[in-house]
């Protein structure tokens, strides 16, 4: 039986892509839309947002390119992973979401959404603990850290690892996890002094440096004398021509992301390394990964992690936009490297 309850009429606001960004996203390239959504079929939920989140990966999105996931539609409501509250439910699951249950959804971008039931996830945040964390340390960021730094890297205790972005989502748990599994020294790339700070005084980093404050190399060597063993690598460019100069003999790279990139042109590329035979000198390896291929690891990333997280062993910060209004500034934001930790949409 299915257990039916129902809202009335909803009147979702959602975020459309208009246009497609030749280089960075201009606030024309998106539109605020009113959409009356139909009540919940059978077996589907009605779920109205709190919190939504906005990620690199969704710059590549926009581009109308083959990739490993499907490009934007036009004029149509942009998706990402979302934290909400089940107001409506036609569900046929007796387990599963019911009103007033707490889920997590790929219905980001917008205020409310219809989506079949078996597509949502219920979640019970730690005490103490937001669920937003769900979008962030212990979602598809915290995985991505956890899968890369472990599966990908390889890391091993004594590892001197190397983490650009270290002050976003990603970057900031990466540093964590390799000082937590013993790590000889870990140190981070941020564009700020205050998210150097950050990752030296709050998150237990050995050093971080600016990467604005000169060259990415001489700053990385300066930092880490002995070498790099482990570089997980979320900008590219520079950081990892960097990375590669650095590297110990047999060191592993986990090439997570490239922000340096995501806004490139053909009129205008950011050069990549002009050292890739270091990497055959010195028998690196480079993995390339993409977190949806690791899913089935999400279970015992959260059975580890999950309990860090409520000790307070592994801290994190989060971003706040507040308003949907607002998620295009926000989204922008994201990419000038304005957020420390996650940043976040709250509906």
């Amino acid at each position: 039986m299915s257990r039916s309850t129902t809202a009335g009429t909803v009147t979702a606001r959602e975020v459309h892509l208009v246009r497609r960004p030749s280089g960075f996203p201009e606030p024309d390239d998106f539109a605020f839309v009113d959409r009356e959504l139909p009540e919940p079929g059978e077996g589907e939920v009605l779920v109205a947002n709190h919190h939504f989140s906005v990620d690199p990966y969704m710059r590549g999105r926009m581009n109308d390119v083959p990739s490993y996931v499907a490009p934007f539609r036009l004029n149509e409501a942009m998706d990402g992973r979302s934290v909400g509250e089940v107001v409506a439910s036609r569900s046929n699951d007796p387990d599963g979401p019911a009103v007033g249950d707490l889920v997590t959804a790929n219905l980001a971008w917008r205020t409310h959404g219809v989506v079949p039931a078996k597509q949502v996830q219920k979640v019970s945040a730690p005490d103490g603990v937001s669920p937003s964390a769900f979008l962030g340390v212990l979602g598809a960021p915290g995985l991505t850290a956890w899968v890369g730094l472990l599966d990908k890297a390889a890391f091993r205790e004594g590892d001197s690892v190397f983490v650009s972005g270290a002050a976003g989502a990603v970057g900031s748990l990466v540093g964590q996890l390799a000082k937590l599994k013993g790590a000889s020294r870990v140190v981070g790339s941020a564009g700020s002094a205050e998210k150097v700070a950050w990752l030296t005084g709050e998150l237990g980093y050995d050093a971080a440096f600016n990467y604005k404050d000169g060259s990415v190399t001489d700053q990385l060597r300066e930092a880490m004398p002995d070498g790099v063993d482990v570089y997980f690598d979320n900008v590219g460019a520079d950081h990892l021509e960097a990375a590669i100069a650095c590297a110990n003999d047999f060191a592993r790279v986990a090439a997570c992301g490239a922000i340096a990139h995501y806004n490139d042109t053909d009129e205008n590329p950011t050069p990549g390394p002009a050292n890739l035979f270091q990497i055959v000198k010195k028998r690196l390896s480079i993995q390339g990964f993409i977190v949806t291929d690791s899913i089935d690891r999400m279970r015992p990333f959260l059975e580890e992690v999950t309990p860090w997280v409520a000790e307070g062993r592994v801290k994190f910060a989060e971003t706040t936009v507040e308003g949907i209004d607002r998620a295009v500034e926000a989204f922008r934001g994201m990419l000038r490297g304005e957020n420390t930790g996650k940043m976040i949409v709250k509906v």
